[in-house]
């Protein structure tokens, strides 16, 4: 292959889509085990190669040069053949961190900065944060005296910032550090791009601090790296343009609003027009337990039903590119919600009372109007866009795609 990207697992990468958004349609995935490192390298059967977990360091030794910089952090994830067929080594996550930092406005320059893990993303942020004139830098590692218990002793530290798997797909739920023990933060990154926005991003966004998730330190370092694959020069604007359609395209459209409001019709045409699937959290619930919502809550009662809908939920809420379809009671447990916002723009839709679909909705049976008063402020609470479905529902989805497309949430 002439560009592409190698390391140990990739199922889930978007490199070759960013990389065709640059205009580089040729770029590819390899798996490799790492006893195919060396002749690999050895054939120089490529023009530019990206490396990934967990070869970033094994590579450096089998290169014919490596830039000051990544020979500095010991660590490569770029590697460009060139003329003359010698391999040369880069560190474009450098470069990424960076674009990351500018992205969230997390600002390093005389900040005490925590690194959660010591891989090589570490010592790249590292260098990063040195350069940035940081007044000092801790590493926290599982093994060490500065380990994942005691580094909340570090009250003063300003800037936080993930390099560590943990909070990262499949394995969402999972959050490295609780932000709000670190009273002086000014600012949390973190490197993992799926979830769009991670545990640790979301906790500390609640506690009104600037933070970002990875896909802006993703993109930026494949544009250094498609500079350097090309020897050319990706003007702002086009790197701009690419981190903005693949933030739009791993999204999900997460609706939610009354029982009978529309949402599984609207939703499926909104999965129609903007090419992505289409879950309905009750039509999972039924499929996968063998029982309708309703049937779960006549025969085992609304708390077995809302139990059992989370842990569909979390599954859904774990996808990247889809639009969900909630119940209209998915928002009365909290961690649901937490959940599909990580990748998700919640969208409400509303419609009057009393052209509310009310068969076979046993919680309904009482009255619309005593549910919805009790679930309205979670609605709004909830919802980053409310769209009226009081008419044709093609017409709805597509009001609600051209809202989305001209929001810009931050990662």
């Amino acid at each position: 292959m002439s560009f592409g990207l190698i390391g140990a697992k990739l199922g889930h990468s978007c490199s070759p889509r960013i990389h065709a958004l640059l205009g580089n349609g040729d770029y590819r995935l390899l798996e490799l085990d790492e006893s195919a490192l060396g002749k690999f390298f050895a054939a120089r059967d490529f023009r530019g190669i990206n490396v990934t977990i967990p070869y970033k360091r094994a590579v450096l030794p089998l290169l014919d040069q490596v830039d000051e910089r990544a020979s500095r952090i010991g660590a490569v994830n770029t590697v460009v053949r060139g003329p003359d067929g010698c391999l040369i080594g880069y560190n474009t996550d450098f470069d990424g961190f960076q674009a990351l930092c500018a992205y969230a406005g997390v600002e390093l320059s005389g900040k005490r900065v925590l690194i959660l893990g010591s891989g090589g993303t570490s010592q790249t942020v590292r260098a990063a944060a040195e350069a940035a004139g940081a007044s000092e830098i801790r590493t926290v590692s599982r093994s060490g005296a500065l380990n994942y218990e005691t580094m909340y002793g570090l009250r003063d530290t300003e800037v936080l910032v993930n390099t560590t798997p943990v909070g990262m797909f499949p394995d969402n739920d999972g959050c490295p550090a609780d932000p709000a023990r670190f009273p002086n933060l000014a600012g949390v990154l973190d490197v993992v791009y799926n979830p769009l926005r991670t545990e640790l991003v979301a906790r500390a966004r609640a506690l009104g601090l600037p933070a970002s998730g990875g896909l802006p330190m993703l993109v930026m370092q494949a544009v250094r790296a498609h500079e350097l694959f090309f020897g050319c020069k990706v003007e702002p604007q086009t790197a701009a343009r690419v981190l903005q359609t693949i933030a739009d395209e791993r999204a999900d459209y997460v609706l939610i609003g009354m029982p009978g409001c529309g949402k599984t019709t609207v939703g499926t045409l909104l999965a129609e027009q903007s090419g992505r699937r289409f879950f309905d959290l009750d039509a999972e619930i039924a499929a996968r337990s063998g029982r309708t919502a309703a049937e779960w809550i006549r025969t085992r009662g609304e708390d077995a039903f809302r139990a059992y809908e989370s842990e569909v939920c979390a599954s859904l809420a774990a996808e990247s590119g889809a639009v969900i379809a909630c119940g209209g009671g998915t928002v009365t447990r909290p961690e649901n919600m937490r959940r599909l916002c990580r990748n998700g723009t919640v969208i409400c839709l509303t419609r009057p009372l009393d052209a509310l679909a009310t068969a076979d909705r046993p919680l309904s049976a009482d009255g619309v109007a005593h549910l919805y008063k009790a679930r309205r402020p979670l609605y709004e609470a909830y919802a980053d866009l409310t769209v009226e479905n009081d008419g044709d529902p093609a017409q709805t989805a597509r009001e609600i795609l051209a809202r989305v497309r001209n929001r810009k949430e931050p990662l």
